[in-house]
């Protein structure tokens, strides 16, 4: 078995001793590596030379890519770009990494698989309550919840902190993304019923605020066709009688302050009243 292709097939990095068992030989190893087809990442592991070198870096020092770091590696909605994240063992040695990156010595909630180079997502969530503001953290977990990679009766049967049991109690599977989750946890305040990815008039709109008071957040590529689409809906709504409030990403990141101050005024009409 070609040790290349195998290591393509497992992302890049893996170690000797898996390559082994699953039938490349020690010869072919040897070959590739005198033609430096593959490298010696540490003892026991090696990669190709083009490999992910977060990847690369985490498996030299001994630790896996973790809690934001990890979270982004799944394809769940992270507010703002963060400095890189690892988890080491809690007995580990002084772990040597560069002073921009955060290292988490924790017992891990579910056991690493020996040759995981980035964290089980359970690990990096209950990082993530811990290390992030509860926002952050929620914004994360509700999107973990809605692409449906865990879900909360999974959740409880384990042995979670209690940073992480807390936002088990908060998190919601509806938001579908992290606008709607972040506009939810700043408005609860008002303690109005707010129900995200309400059918309203054969569509779906992102909030729906008591009766009649229809949320739209619009990402940063919200263009084309999908907008069009979208005013047409906001007009169909408008003539049943709901009131529309369409809000851009960078009002609700950059200038929340005015957001809440319509949203306000509208509930203070009682815009949300049918």
């Amino acid at each position: 078995m070609d040790p290349v292709d195998e290591l393509s097939r497992r992302g890049g990095v893996a170690r000797v001793r898996t390559l082994r068992e699953a039938g490349v030989s020690e010869y072919a190893l040897r070959r590739s590596k005198e033609q430096c087809e593959i490298t010696t990442v540490r003892q026991g592991w090696v990669a190709l030379p083009d490999a992910d070198p977060q990847t690369v870096g985490a498996v030299s020092r001994g630790v896996v890519l973790s809690c934001v770091t990890a979270a982004e590696r799944y394809g769940l909605w992270v507010p703002a770009k963060s400095a890189l994240h690892v988890a080491a063992r809690p007995n580990s040695a002084r772990i040597r990494v560069p002073s921009q990156v955060v290292v988490h010595w924790s017992k891990p909630v579910v056991l690493r698989p020996p040759d995981a180079a980035v964290d089980e997502l359970v690990n990096a969530l209950a990082l993530i309550a811990q290390c992030q503001p509860f926002e952050t953290a929620l914004v994360i977990w509700e999107s973990a919840m809605n692409k449906g990679l865990i879900d909360d009766a999974r959740l409880r049967g384990l042995e979670l902190p209690p940073p992480a049991r807390t936002l088990l109690a908060r998190a919601r599977p509806f938001a579908d993304s992290g606008l709607e989750t972040i506009v939810i946890h700043r408005l609860r305040w008002m303690g109005l019923r707010m129900l995200p990815q309400a059918w309203v008039v054969d569509r779906r709109v992102d909030l729906l605020i008591g009766d009649r008071l229809v949320i739209q957040l619009d990402g940063a590529t919200h263009t084309g066709v999908q907008r069009t689409r979208d005013i047409a809906h906001d007009a169909q709504l408008l003539i049943r009688g709901y009131r529309v409030l369409r809000f851009s990403y960078e009002q609700v990141m950059e200038r929340w302050p005015e957001v809440q101050s319509v949203i306000m005024e509208a509930v203070a009409q009682g815009a949300h009243v049918a």
